[in-house]
């Protein structure tokens, strides 16, 4: 049976979901210091798979969304040695905070934009992508993710598992 694009986008979409959801409930755990493995490895997987099927869509080209997939998958790869191979001892603390805040954001980066496109309401406030509403909501949350990154670099001090 062949997959087809619209199943595939949509398998795509929910194992995007998944990772969000997965990363927001994590982002939680760093801000009120706690270790949370199993949303962990939830959030890690399923940031990676959506990066990984996000290359096998049609394209021509480089394009943003490639370059956003490779930076993800360059990120995470920091934030899975961090965490499983130095096991977040001295620097690696901070590095596995830092490459996961910033895979999840990317994530969520991605999730506005497709929002803007898809959803008529929105984009009608921002038919091209680079109207003050689009800009003014990526900006907020780009505030939001650094400075939960830096609040989960001050409070997240995991107790081994």
């Amino acid at each position: 049976m062949i997959l087809t694009l619209q199943a595939y986008t949509i398998f795509h979409v929910v194992i995007s979901l998944i990772a969000i959801i997965a990363g927001l409930i994590v982002l939680h755990g760093w801000l009120t210091a706690r270790r949370l493995d199993g949303w962990t490895l939830i959030f890690l997987l399923f940031t990676l798979a959506t990066s990984v099927t996000g290359f096998f869509f049609p394209f021509n080209g480089f394009t943003p969304a490639i370059g956003t997939g490779i930076l993800s998958v360059v990120v995470l790869l920091a934030a899975f040695a961090a965490l499983y191979a130095f096991h977040l001892e001295g620097s690696w603390r901070w590095i596995y905070l830092v490459s996961a805040a910033i895979a999840l954001y990317l994530n969520v980066f991605v999730l506005i934009i497709q929002a803007f496109l898809k959803i008529p309401a929105l984009h009608a406030l921002a038919p091209n992508g680079n109207e003050p509403p689009f800009a003014i909501v990526q900006g907020i949350v780009l505030v939001l993710f650094v400075i939960g990154g830096f609040l989960a670099v001050r409070r997240y001090r995991p107790v081994a598992g």
